[in-house]
């Protein structure tokens, strides 16, 4: 017993390092720390978490170029909508059909905006619509404060598990398994590719002015930490600043300035009032950029069957008439 007592320690430790690459690495499940303190955050498995924000601080050594920042607006925007699009309307929502290829393509791309995989980021937001804002949502800024919903809920060893349960749908597939378990290989490889692209073009094209570990500053470690926090805005600051157009039963409003972040996440009153649509700004003048190319893609045969807001829905539930009339209502 004494022996086991004294070995604990480094067998969290390599557990915590094991599962920096593999999701399923544990030890003995009775003394697992999911367990023993399932709400306190594991220092040393968010290590890559905090490493990535650090790493933004490395930009005053790399400098800056055009080709830096385009790369890295150009990789935020490519994956907030990989997340928004898929990660969310689709493997979340299933607001709209696509063939198993386009599946796996937008899940490779969701992948790298390092939010971990599709199988974990549906089923905790599934999870968050049975439960919104009650004690059992675990990013409630309502119950839990702004910090917590912002990203301790992320850190927290309760929720590195997927909730299996609630994306039987989307387990069937192995291709997604093994993006869930092994969720940190994407975001490596898209390193590694930005660091050779980057000593690419500093050898042959120097008039760009830029380098292998610019593009791994610019193009990972900051375009993924404004990615991150735009996202994380929807949990801390969409259930509490904005307007309210439905009485749902939780604290979600709408809000433009979050919707301009995320590329149309911003209407979560709507979202919360009719979730499995692939459009959030529920008429023409709510900005909602992912729906205009979703709309594009199924014009281009890539997804189909767009699941649109029943017009009965949209008078449904309403808090007060106002500017946003079902008559007006361009679908």
């Amino acid at each position: 017993m004494e022996m086991n007592q004294r070995e604990q320690p480094f067998r969290n430790l390599w557990r915590s390092i094991a599962r920096w690459f593999d999701n399923a690495a544990v030890t003995d499940p009775a003394t697992a720390l999911e367990v023993a303190a399932p709400h306190q955050i594991d220092l040393l498995r968010i290590l890559p978490f905090a490493a990535l924000h650090l790493g933004c601080f490395a930009v005053f050594m790399v400098g800056t170029s055009v080709t830096a920042v385009g790369i890295a607006v150009g990789l935020y925007v490519l994956r907030m909508f990989a997340v928004t699009a898929f990660y969310h309307r689709y493997f979340s929502h299933r607001a709209f059909r696509t063939s198993r290829a386009m599946q796996f393509v937008f899940a490779l791309i969701g992948a790298s905006a390092v939010q971990r995989g599709p199988l974990w980021w549906a089923s905790h937001h599934r999870h968050h619509h049975a439960y919104s804002d009650t004690p059992r949502d675990a990013h409630s800024a309502k119950q839990h404060g702004f910090l917590w919903s912002h990203l301790g809920w992320f850190l927290a060893r309760e929720n590195f598990a997927p909730r299996i349960e609630r994306v039987t749908d989307l387990a069937r597939f192995p291709e997604l398994r093994f993006l869930d378990r092994y969720d940190s290989l994407v975001p490596i490889a898209l390193g590694i590719a930005l660091y050779g692209l980057g000593e690419l073009l500093r050898t042959h094209y120097p008039a760009l002015a830029t380098s292998g570990p610019q593009l791994l500053v610019w193009g990972l470690c900051i375009s993924t930490i404004a990615l991150y926090h735009a996202t994380f805005t929807v949990n801390s600051l969409a259930h509490r600043y904005g307007s309210r157009r439905y009485a749902t039963n939780d604290a979600s409003r709408n809000n433009l300035w979050i919707s301009l972040l995320t590329l149309g996440e911003g209407w979560h009153n709507n979202h919360h009032h009719y979730a499995g649509a692939a459009r959030q700004g529920f008429y023409w003048w709510e900005l909602d950029l992912t729906y205009y190319a979703l709309r594009l893609m199924a014009m281009l045969g890539l997804i189909r069957d767009l699941k649109l807001v029943p017009v009965k829905v949209l008078g449904a539930n309403r808090i007060h008439a106002g500017r946003a009339s079902s008559a007006g209502a361009r679908i």
